[in-house]
């Protein structure tokens, strides 16, 4: 992936090299400043640099700067600014030969070269004992986002989804499903909500004849919910390629007992009161953790370090796995178990709680018993792609207040609508071209971008060739609300354009110019859509 910002760096790092010698470039900064005064990219190599060469940052910021101008670039204008920053400021030719390569590669543009690295991304996985919440809703479309861009940065990538059918909370549930049938007394720890009665009175032959069985009680309502979760995440637009079962594949294919035979071989077991302990303190851990209890059950977290080697025996070198709000605690525990195995690199994000407003006010949408709204409902009262958006603008490690209104109104107040209007009109544009009587059909291949050189015209071209770096970024942090932010500061850059400017004008040749820039606009705006998975609709 070709970005102007690797081009930045290499000249930066040549003229260090020219300016002071051999010596070693600690890491430096090569980004786009809050404020276009501060030039089109800044770096703070000349302050990183005063600590090696003992001498005041703009002394060696004007000596970098000087061999930058030596060497006579024609990509960018220099300017130093203290306390030693190095300001570049690009050239209109070079933001044009970026167009002409937008126009070139049009939905390749952006996207890296293929890499060995495998990556695995575990989402929502939630118990197959209820509903998806808006939490789950969370963590899917964030998984699917970032397997999107990770794709597009070049990895290979496989979208997991583990079923937990194994174990306390699928015979929870069958005891659950007896209690709401009347064959056993309720209790506190049972789940709770009315899809609980719901199930078992539709089934009520099925209940009553495991009541002496609730584990196969509970296998089966599983797999029934299960089928539902599918249904509710087809419709949410996110896709997985592997749904795993606890209990047929981590189970049935003994991977707890592999694990433990690793860390049997590593000394890192111990027994105590009765129960089998693991050494994580040893791996980043706060506490050593419990794999068998004193009464023989296996933990689901044992069940989880196999589920981790499976993955790696598979070929994985990187596990990303996305949780909710209630898995703090499972972290340092399930990261100390990626280095026992050895997995090269281990990622756990996790997401904060979302809320619900209407009117200024929080509001409960489900009218179930249990404390929790469902997915499913949240995309019954609002546009698909108002959910993916307004979940993903955020980042994952922060809570969320969820505006219904907003989400629900069609005007450029809503930022998901202001978006997909942008790109509705690059579509008007050539509708407009094909259905009027002129001579101007498409792009002409060797239109005069030269003419180019308005305000407006200058600053959507320096937002589109933004848009690899925001993929190489995101694919590095994780962070896909930087694409979010950047969908909508595209979008506001072209409608300033087209407010300021006519696209077809009696000047042919500047027409075609203006083309080739709607047509770019339009290709980097769908592009970004397509990896947030949101619609990119041609009429509005």
């Amino acid at each position: 992936m070709f970005m102007i910002r690797d081009e930045i760096k290499a000249a930066l790092t040549k003229a260090v090299k020219k300016s002071f010698g051999g010596i070693k470039i600690p890491e430096f900064s090569v980004a786009i400043p809050e404020s276009p005064e501060h030039g089109d990219y800044a770096t703070n190599v000349a302050m990183v640099l005063a600590k090696v060469l003992k001498k005041p940052p703009m002394e060696i910021a004007t000596a970098i700067a000087q061999e930058l101008r030596s060497r006579n670039y024609e990509l960018w204008e220099v300017k130093i600014a203290s306390p030693g920053f190095i300001n570049l400021f690009l050239l209109e030719e070079k933001l044009r030969n970026e167009l002409e390569e937008i126009l070139k590669q049009k939905e390749k543009y952006g996207r890296g070269k293929n890499k060995k690295e495998k990556i695995q991304i575990e989402f929502i996985s939630a118990n197959p004992t209820g509903p998806l919440t808006l939490a789950n809703g969370r963590g899917g479309f964030l998984g699917d986002a970032l397997a999107n861009v990770l794709e597009a940065g070049g990895f290979w990538v496989e979208r997991e989804y583990y079923v937990n059918d194994a174990g306390n909370q699928v015979l929870l549930l069958g005891k659950s499903l007896l209690a709401a049938g009347g064959f056993m007394s309720e209790e506190e720890n049972f789940y709770q909500g009315d899809y609980i009665k719901e199930w078992a009175k539709r089934h009520a032959a099925v209940v009553k004849r495991y009541r002496s069985d609730p584990m196969r009680l509970g296998q089966l309502a599983a797999k029934d919910f299960l089928s539902s979760i599918k249904k509710i995440i087809r419709k949410a637009g996110i896709r997985f390629d592997r749904f795993t079962s606890e209990a047929e594949q981590i189970h049935k294919k003994d991977w707890p007992g592999r694990v433990n035979r690793i860390f049997e071989d590593k000394g890192l077991l111990y027994k105590k009161d009765g129960a089998a302990w693991l050494k994580t303190t040893e791996f980043g851990d706060d506490k050593d953790r419990v794999l068998v209890t004193s009464d023989g059950f296996p933990t689901y977290f044992f069940a989880d370090a196999g589920h981790y080697l499976e993955t790696k025996k598979r070929g994985f070198d990187t596990k990303i796995n996305i949780v909710g709000p209630d898995h703090y605690g499972y972290v340092a525990r399930i990261q100390a178990v990626a280095r026992m195995i050895g997995l090269k690199r281990s990622e756990v994000i996790v997401t904060q709680a979302v809320r619900l407003w209407r009117g200024g006010a929080e509001v409960k949408m489900s009218k179930r018993k249990g404390a929790f709204t469902t997915l499913q409902e949240l995309l019954q009262e609002i546009p698909l792609d108002a959910a993916r958006y307004f979940f993903l603008e955020k980042s994952p490690d922060t809570h969320m207040d969820f505006d219904l209104d907003l989400a629900k109104e069609r005007s450029v107040k809503n930022p998901v609508y202001y978006i997909q209007y942008a790109h509705a009109r690059t579509a008007s544009i050539f509708g407009k071209i094909r259905n009027q009587k002129s001579e101007i059909k498409s792009i002409n291949q060797n239109a005069k971008l030269n003419l180019l050189n308005k305000p407006e015209e200058l600053g959507l071209l320096k937002k589109l060739i933004q848009f690899p770096e925001k993929i190489e970024d995101a694919a590095q942090d994780y962070q896909i609300h930087r694409l979010t932010r950047y969908a909508y500061e595209l979008a506001r850059a072209f409608h300033n354009f087209y407010e300021k400017h006519r696209v077809i004008v009696e000047d042919k040749e500047l027409t075609q110019a203006r083309l080739a820039l709607v047509k770019a606009t339009q290709v980097v705006l769908r592009s970004t859509l397509d990896l947030l998975g949101i619609s990119a609709p041609r009429r509005m």
